[in-house]
């Protein structure tokens, strides 16, 4: 028996990896740490621009990482136990983190900041640049 997909449309080509990330998605179910998405709409002749906010509180910028990965945004939060420290309570744990986001074509990270326990991302899409291409028909007779 088959498997009939939204993207299953034989006008639809070349969409087999949006449809994996779409289950990767589904599977995921993690929500540490919890973050917000906003959007900056664009002025007059400027781009969209997006922001997402993690809550990372208690890392510090070394023990978070940034960085792009084909079309996905990955942000992972490492941190150690402090042997030194001795509790007599510990309701904070240290704890590891991976959030990822996919991209869609043409987003950029502008730049990412770390301000009182809020890791700040910032995304934009330049306006694309609208392609037309003439494509000649050869004849064989």
């Amino acid at each position: 028996m088959s498997r009939i997909t939204p993207f299953s449309s034989p006008l639809l080509l070349g969409f087999d990896a949006v449809e994996k990330t779409l289950e990767r998605l589904a599977k995921n179910g993690d929500s540490y740490p919890p973050y917000n998405i906003e959007r900056f709409r664009g002025t007059e002749g400027s781009a969209e621009r997006l922001r997402i906010t993690l809550a990372v509180a208690g890392f510090c910028d070394a023990d978070l990482e940034v960085f792009t990965e084909e079309n996905q945004l990955i942000v992972r939060g490492r941190q150690t136990d402090d042997t030194e420290r001795e509790y007599l309570h510990r309701g904070i744990a240290a704890r590891q983190f991976q959030r990822t986001f996919v991209l869609a074509d043409g987003m950029r990270v502008a730049g990412a900041e770390l301000k009182n326990g809020l890791l700040a991302i910032d995304l934009d899409r330049p306006e694309p640049e609208r392609l037309v291409r003439k494509i000649n028909i050869s004849v064989k007779d």
